[in-house]
């Protein structure tokens, strides 16, 4: 076992009070380094963080990169064997190693690389010893709200209480290939876990497009903490659209699969490595805060530094936290920002059009991935700093109402001298790459319906499917039922039809079929909208008056009402799989709307992609083949036009 070698475009945590009351053996960090070249490699580029009870250097540790592993060929199939391991690795060379449940024994687990086409039979199996290696705390019911309150993005347990049974929970694991269009019984369904001893058999396709998809645990209800522990890593797609742009590649293409972590703390306030998973409850509705840690982490390192050369280089970005939403700036010596440094060239599932201009920060939500490029060449011979900023906040500097304490990411130490890199942006990326609008669907295509509650109804924010009604067949106010006045000042309402996860599954679709979804969010927190086995078009975010909902009727005293058209981000504008509900302040709300087609069969899931929400804001539907509509399914129509 011993293996040596915020959120803006959400609710901070007091708002919410207010509101709602290099290979796997690189991933040893040189275990028995001595004190003396610890120190000397702190003279070479590192620098204490900005709050002394973080204690950690940053800069200090060269950023890993996964190792790539790649399928084998049997047959006709390609063939792949990943194993969960328990192990112990130093995700800081200051830091004692930690327990981390893992694939392959790397922290995130290896690349595995397929080109478009092959058909991967991968087999996962489950080698995992001991119990979850997390420990699990929420803040004291007598310290809330009280002078003196502890922060939960600080390190150690003070003032906290254990969440009841979380370190006796055994290693079963069910492996989710996220973003993948594959059939339900591969998908890696929550409740389909397996023990040590035994392997998870999956098939992926991989007819999609050349893109940037990952692999998670997804076992019900603990993937707040298999997560953490270490059970994720990247799937890469190539294509031979992709191939023919000459994009960097080999060491000038690079992952940087971004999370936070906490540690708890030894008698001398020293971090023990020891991952700690710690939590806020809000008053007075007992509200579960999610998870901000203060220590941020890029390709399982605390604060990496990246010697690049003055050339371009080509960054895979993935958001691995369980929820904080991140919004990267570069930032030149002077701490100002290097406008322009990212060039976007892909969302999740895949290449854009063309290049899109960042004109601002890059917003990137949990599970979201952007493809980007950085041309150095420019910025030769300079030392610059990928940071998390917030508006209103000088960039670099922390803001503890976000919970950023210190919002440095990682350094980047570019070469004095530009070296023989003949790349040139290319005009086009995809010639195949169409953007879909709803004028784009079928005439009569189905609409669906899902409401994000605030937190408070009753207590955590919940996700209610759907169907509109006559209004004249309801109590209004009453409780499930929300009406909804569009831009076309027409008044919409909506019945709750289902809100818990084993509720029955309303939303039967017919296998091909486009149809357009509608997130309505009344506020808090974001949530990340992910659906399982489809890649969809984000095509509108609206801000509504969301004044008409009220927490003690469960529902709409008036309607919920159209204020003006929002703002889609850079990469949302591209092929998706998760969209961010960024919820509001005060009395907004969004209402975001996708376009989406169902080709993959069977019973999927579809949930917020904030881990601490994940349980009770989860839902399945079921996509059945056009001539079983008739035997089982719901009229395309089903849930409301």
């Amino acid at each position: 076992m011993d293996d040596t070698g915020a959120n803006q475009q959400g609710t901070t945590r007091r708002q919410l009070l207010i509101s709602s009351a290099a290979g796997i053996a690189a991933l040893g960090l040189g275990l028995g380094e001595s004190q003396a070249a610890t120190a000397t490699r702190t003279r070479a580029g590192g620098v204490p963080p900005r709050d002394p009870l973080l204690v950690l250097s940053k800069f200090v540790d060269r950023l890993p990169i996964p190792p790539v592993v790649r399928p084998q060929r049997r047959g006709s199939a390609w063939e792949l064997t990943i194993r969960m391991r328990t192990v112990r690795r130093k995700l800081h060379s200051e830091l004692p190693a930690s327990t981390l449940w893992t694939y392959e024994g790397a922290f995130p687990g290896p690349t595995i690389e397929v080109e478009r086409g092959q058909r991967v039979r991968a087999t996962w199996v489950n080698q995992l010893e001991g119990t979850m290696p997390i420990i699990a705390v929420r803040a004291a019911e007598d310290a809330i709200g009280r002078p003196g309150e502890p922060p939960t993005n600080w390190p150690g347990r003070e003032k906290t209480e254990p969440v009841p049974g979380v370190e006796q929970i055994p290693p079963w694991a069910a492996v989710h290939l996220h973003g993948a269009h594959v059939g339900a019984g591969n998908d890696g369904w929550g409740e389909n876990v397996i023990l040590p001893g035994d392997a998870q058999l999956s098939e992926y396709p991989g007819t999609q497009a050349g893109t940037t998809l990952w692999y998670h645990d997804h076992a019900m209800h603990l993937t707040r903490w298999t997560q953490m522990a270490g059970l994720a890593g990247m799937y890469v797609i190539r294509d031979k659209e992709e191939a023919a742009l000459g994009l960097p590649r080999g060491k000038y293409e690079i992952p940087l699969i971004l999370c936070d972590r906490n540690f708890d703390l030894d008698a001398s306030k020293k971090p023990t490595g020891q991952l700690l998973h710690k939590v806020e409850i809000a008053s007075p509705m007992k509200i579960i805060v999610p998870f901000a840690g203060p220590y941020t982490l890029v390709n399982g390192v605390i604060w990496p530094y990246a010697e690049v050369e003055a050339r371009w280089y080509r960054f895979r970005l993935l958001n691995m936290s369980n929820s904080r939403v991140y919004r990267l700036v570069v930032l030149d010596e002077q701490n100002q920002v290097v406008p322009g440094a990212l060039k976007l060239i892909g969302t999740d599932q895949g290449l854009l059009g063309a290049p899109a201009p960042l004109t601002g920060p890059l917003v990137l939500s949990p599970a979201e991935r952007v493809d980007v490029l950085v041309d150095f060449k420019e910025l030769a011979g300079k030392t610059l700093k990928l940071v998390d900023t917030r508006p209103g906040i000088t960039p670099g500097q922390p803001d503890l109402s976000n919970n950023i304490n210190e919002p440095d990411v990682m350094q980047f130490r570019v070469a004095g001298k530009p070296g023989g890199d003949r790349f040139t942006l290319p005009a086009t990326l995809s010639p195949t790459f169409k953007r879909f609008t709803l004028a784009d669907l079928p005439p009569g295509h189905a609409v669906r319906w899902i409401v994000l509650t605030r937190p408070g109804a009753p207590a955590e924010a919940e996700q209610w499917e759907m169907t509109e009604v006559d209004p004249a067949t309801v109590q209004i106010p009453g409780d499930g039922i929300v009406q909804v006045q569009g831009p076309d000042g027409q008044i919409k309402t909506l019945k709750r039809i289902s809100k818990n996860f084993n509720d029955t599954a309303n939303f039967l679709i017919e296998r091909g079929a486009w149809e357009e979804w509608r997130f309505l969010d009344l506020g808090g927190p974001p949530h990340p909208m992910h659906l399982h086995a489809v890649d969809f078009h984000p095509v509108a975010r609206d801000i509504y008056d969301v004044s008409g909902w009220s927490r003690a009727a469960r529902g709409t005293t008036k309607p919920i009402k159209y204020l003006r058209p929002g703002v889609l981000e850079p990469h949302e504008l591209g092929r998706k799989d998760v969209i961010r509900a960024a919820g509001g302040e005060g009395f907004t709300g969004e209402l975001i709307t996708i376009a989406v087609r169902f080709d993959a069969v069977g019973r999927f899931v579809y949930h917020c992609h904030t881990l601490e929400h994940e349980v009770h804001m989860m839902r399945p539907f079921v996509v059945m083949p056009t001539e079983m509509m008739t035997f089982g399914g719901h009229p395309a129509g089903h849930g409301g036009h």
